[in-house]
């Protein structure tokens, strides 16, 4: 059997375990896969993140069938939520809070699958370079 060919690739960020099918709609809808079906995959793959943003590649092939790649979620994300609360709303020049050694080697170790390093500390010195931009400092 001839590999299948590709007709349609999105990356889409959604609510895990609650994907909203409006967007699905606006993104999916031209290529005629089936919708409720993407939905019912991805809200049973990420079921046990709920809550969360989570990524998925979803690529839609010529017989209008459909497979599902789940990404991390994004290390903005991941920063927020091991602060408790948002990013600076001027970074450099407010400071949005303080991200411990133990906290970054958490996010970085989430991450690390889709960072194009396997070094943990490589992980670590991307995630904070992220967190500088978003106004969090790193304490040593």
């Amino acid at each position: 059997m001839p590999p299948k060919k590709q007709a349609f690739r999105v990356t889409i960020e959604m609510t895990a375990g609650d994907a909203p099918m409006m967007d699905l709609g606006k993104m999916l809808g031209q290529t005629g896969v089936n919708l409720v079906e993407v939905k019912r995959d991805y809200d049973a793959a990420t079921a046990g993140q709920r809550g969360e943003l989570v990524p998925a590649v979803i690529t839609v092939f010529e017989d209008r069938t459909f497979e599902l790649r789940l990404k991390t979620p994004p290390t903005a994300f991941l920063i927020r939520k091991a602060l408790g609360g948002k990013g600076s709303p001027a970074p450099g020049h407010n400071s949005a809070g303080r991200l411990t050694r133990d906290q970054l080697r958490t996010v970085a170790e989430r991450k690390l699958p889709d960072l194009n390093t396997t070094d943990i500390e490589a992980a670590m010195r991307i995630v904070a370079g992220t967190a500088r931009s978003m106004g969090v400092s790193i304490e040593d």
